[in-house]
């Protein structure tokens, strides 16, 4: 008789499921090494970076789930409703669902009973799994997220895993090793504008390569300077853009740039974290730091006194770095295809108007072009 755990893998595989990811939960820590070793897997450090790889892997042509604890949806709210319901881009979650059925955690207890309520009340498609008998259901939600183009999420029961064993892998010890940073980094005075910057890109990006804009101004910025079908713009889900871009650079094999700004890596650095882990070398993210939050009337953030973006992309994992002040700087940066260039520009905004766009659109443009 298969386990129910395998059910679910086969569920997954039926339905061309190749790219899961995870964080793991002790109530499907039979289930998680069983996808691992079927399904390719990223594991995550945030469930709202997930939303946003994933989102990648689709735009690239793949096939994704997410498989969490449903405590993580808590911090994915914003996300599912501001990118996938917003572009209409599906995602399965299975979600092991705590607080509920013999929960001794009490912290568990508040968000898990009304988790059902809160998905309901953001519009959101779920399914509850009660009992092994309502497995087949996981199969109707995946089919229901691509065929729709939303979000579902499978809220499964602990009941589900009861009675199941298997042979959990080896704890693993932490990796003895020497670490060792390098980098003397000198932030000058800004010379080049944000759109200066951007235009540069747009002049060493090919007609078969992807950029992909944070939100606010530099996506109108690129909308104005040079819109093309293979531009992905950001209308929302501020932290995102590297993610995305991370996921679409594991699915396909164009060149991705990322347009992304300090705001965003600050609100995100899981992203880099994510990026540290794979260094795929067909994703640059062009790390626009004017130290403020331009597309919000100019605050101030961390960088502008505080935090080095090189470093901290450094110090996440990502092996070629560089900071750039001048446009040939950046041009000769783009040209090697760096990892990650921190470019250091003016809290200047262009003005200009609408992406004349609408969501869907921008995504129906992309992916079209894409294949």
């Amino acid at each position: 008789m298969k386990s129910p755990e395998l059910k679910v893998v086969e569920i997954l595989q039926n339905n061309h499921i190749d790219i899961a990811a995870t964080l793991p939960c002790d109530r499907i820590k039979c289930l998680l090494p069983l996808i691992s070793k079927n399904i390719k897997t990223i594991p995550l450090t945030r469930e709202e970076n997930g939303v946003g790889i994933c989102a990648g892997v689709f735009l690239g042509g793949g096939r994704p789930v997410m498989v969490i604890q449903s405590t993580g949806i808590g911090n994915m709210i914003n996300a599912l409703l501001s990118l996938n319901l917003t572009y209409g881009i599906p995602l399965p979650i299975l979600a092991s669902w705590r607080g509920v059925y013999k929960e001794s955690i009490e912290a568990q207890w508040h968000l898990g009973k009304r988790m059902p309520a809160i998905l309901g009340a953001a519009g959101l498609k779920f399914t509850i799994i009660d009992s092994q008998k309502d497995l087949g259901k996981i199969d109707a939600a995946i089919k229901d997220a691509f065929n729709n183009n939303h979000p579902h999420v499978v809220l499964i029961s602990p009941s589900v895993w009861e009675g199941s064993s298997c042979e959990v892998p080896e704890v693993q010890e932490i990796l003895p090793r020497f670490s060792e940073l390098k980098l003397n980094s000198e932030i000058r005075k800004p010379v080049m504008t944000r759109y200066d910057a951007i235009k540069t890109a747009t002049g060493i990006a090919g007609d078969e390569e992807i950029l992909i804009a944070n939100l606010g101004i530099p996506a109108k910025e690129l909308y104005e300077i040079k819109d093309r079908e293979l531009n992905f713009y950001m209308l929302g889900s501020m932290g995102l853009a590297s993610s995305i871009g991370l996921g679409l650079a594991l699915a396909q094999e164009k060149h991705v740039y990322v347009i992304d700004g300090d705001g965003s890596l600050l609100m995100n650095p899981n992203a880099l974290i994510g990026i540290g882990a794979y260094n795929p070398d067909n994703l640059t993210v062009i790390a626009m730091d004017n130290g403020t939050y331009g597309s919000t009337g100019n605050q101030e953030t961390a960088t502008c006194s505080q935090i080095d973006l090189e470093f901290l992309a450094k110090a996440s994992g990502i092996k070629d770095t560089v900071k750039v002040h001048t446009e040939a700087e950046l041009k000769d940066a783009l040209l090697r295809k760096a990892g990650f260039i921190h470019a250091i520009v003016k809290p200047a905004n262009a003005r200009c108007g609408e992406i004349a766009l609408s969501a869907n659109d921008i995504k129906k443009r992309f992916m079209g072009a894409i294949r």
